[in-house]
């Protein structure tokens, strides 16, 4: 049986070289989305899609061994069901080249740029518990704002590939707020970590 939204059993955990296979199990051969590999916006475009694959795995899995902590992985049990990338906006190098989603102001801010769930635990409640255990996780590493690019739907029936960035309903209910929209469909949203100190409830990230 899959998570709800306040499931008990839904634990999230730091990515570190020990989680790296259980990383591998959720991401499986298309390494989430078309050999992506959570490289897509810390990479220069050319250099991203000369590496789709087996490259880019390559090159995120280094990130991992090194110790970096890129993201937050969920587990039900101990089955890795979810996937958050969450750091400092100036990992995310290519997030420079986009217009629409260039820096609102000049604070510093924490981003994520993507969530990846696994197929039966999708629309369950699953990626607000991630996008809220990211806010804890950044948190202890000094954010002061989250910053997360979430897609709005242009269909009902949206297909998941197009929705890793998240959707804004699900930023909404984990306490992000809408700051600047330069497009219909891609909203930049915060959570600012100060103001909502001691008064959301965030799940434990285990160390």
């Amino acid at each position: 049986m899959a998570p709800t939204d306040r499931s008990p059993n839904l634990k999230f955990r730091p990515c570190t070289p020990a989680g790296w296979s259980d990383l591998e199990e959720l991401f499986g051969e298309r390494g989430a989305c078309g050999g992506c590999w959570c490289m897509f916006w810390r990479l220069p475009r050319r250099v991203f899609d000369a590496g789709k694959g087996e490259g880019n795995k390559r090159a995120f899995k280094k990130i991992v061994t090194a110790e970096r902590e890129p993201g937050l992985l969920a587990y039900f049990g101990k089955e890795p069901v979810g996937w958050c990338a969450v750091a400092p906006r100036e990992d995310y190098i290519a997030l420079k080249r986009s217009r629409i989603l260039k820096p609102v102001d000049e604070q510093a801010v924490w981003s994520i740029s993507c969530l990846f769930i696994k197929k039966p635990y999708r629309r369950k409640g699953v990626s607000t518990q991630l996008l809220k255990a990211a806010v804890e996780f950044a948190a202890k590493r000094g954010a002061k704002i989250v910053e997360g690019y979430p897609v709005e739907p242009s269909m009902e029936n949206m297909p998941d590939p197009f929705l890793w960035h998240g959707i804004p309903s699900a930023f909404k209910a984990a306490g992000f707020a809408e700051v600047l929209r330069r497009s219909k469909s891609r909203p930049i949203m915060r959570f600012d970590v100060e103001s909502s100190t001691g008064r959301r409830p965030l799940p434990a990230v285990i160390p």
